[in-house]
């Protein structure tokens, strides 16, 4: 446990210096802050492997894919920031990161499933799409947002610590196409590996999951074709990365913590 805590720690610290020198010089390139959000990374995911070794297997309840998706999302952010792009996003990520992983540490141990290798290839390509998509959704919101206040011409505070414009609409789309693949990915595993893909349990999830990817498919190809952009380009984000939500979390929320059934 005191890796948690020491994790959780790291994470809040890295997220304060973030913080902190953004609002000193209004950037947030690599620097110490940085190696603390590595080392919170690094022991984020000792932690799971842990939990796995000492299970004999891979732990995919609600709390443990909670706290997997957040180091993903974690991971990412660091390695933006390593590039020297959008370090602000790890004002956001990070804490998300420390609660997603101290709710894992908290919510006591389940049992592991020892999946065969398709099965695990599927398991973590889902978590790498919803990580990254997650990403670009908070990254739609922030577009909207700065959107928001150069139209009412308010250039002061936080507007200055993001990046241009069309630097930051540019980097959602990218976020987006790699989340789009790795969705692509997740789907045609999962009707290649998983037993009973479309069976009741799985239905409404399936559904969703191809819902949400027809959305950001939709959305990429009006970007390319037509130009899309600005509110359009963030209503459309939320909405594919809202029935994913729902997919994935919303159905674990059910049938684990409501129904007890996982």
């Amino acid at each position: 446990m005191s890796i948690v805590l020491i994790a959780a720690a790291l994470y809040l610290l890295a997220a304060w210096l973030v913080m902190r020198r953004l609002l000193a010089d209004g950037g947030a390139g690599a620097g110490f802050w940085l190696l603390t959000a590595v080392s919170a990374v690094a022991l984020h995911g000792l932690f799971h492997y842990l939990r796995w070794r000492h299970g004999g297997g891979l732990d995919l309840h609600f709390f443990a894919a909670l706290s997997l998706v957040g180091l993903g999302m974690a991971t990412l952010t660091s390695a933006y920031a390593a590039t020297g792009r959008l370090g602000a996003l790890g004002v956001l990520v990070y804490p998300i990161a420390a609660a997603a992983l101290t709710g894992y540490a908290f919510a006591g141990n389940h049992v592991a499933r020892d999946l065969d290798w398709r099965l695990e290839l599927h398991a973590w390509l889902a978590l790498l799409a919803y990580a990254t998509l997650a990403i670009a959704a908070l990254l739609a919101i922030m577009l909207w947002l700065q959107e928001r206040a150069l139209r009412r011409h308010e250039f002061r505070g936080w507007v200055r610590v993001l990046p241009p414009l069309t630097e930051l609409e540019t980097l959602l789309f990218r976020t987006i196409a790699v989340g789009f693949v790795l969705l692509t990915a997740t789907l045609l595993t999962g009707a290649l590996f998983v037993e009973d893909f479309f069976a009741q349990r799985l239905s409404h999830k399936t559904v969703l999951s191809l819902m949400s990817w027809l959305v950001f498919g939709a959305l990429l190809f009006g970007r390319w074709r037509y130009g899309w952009r600005g509110t359009k380009a963030v209503r459309w984000t939320l909405t594919a990365m809202a029935l994913l939500v729902l997919a994935f979390f919303g159905s674990k929320f059910v049938y684990e913590l409501v129904l007890r059934r996982g």
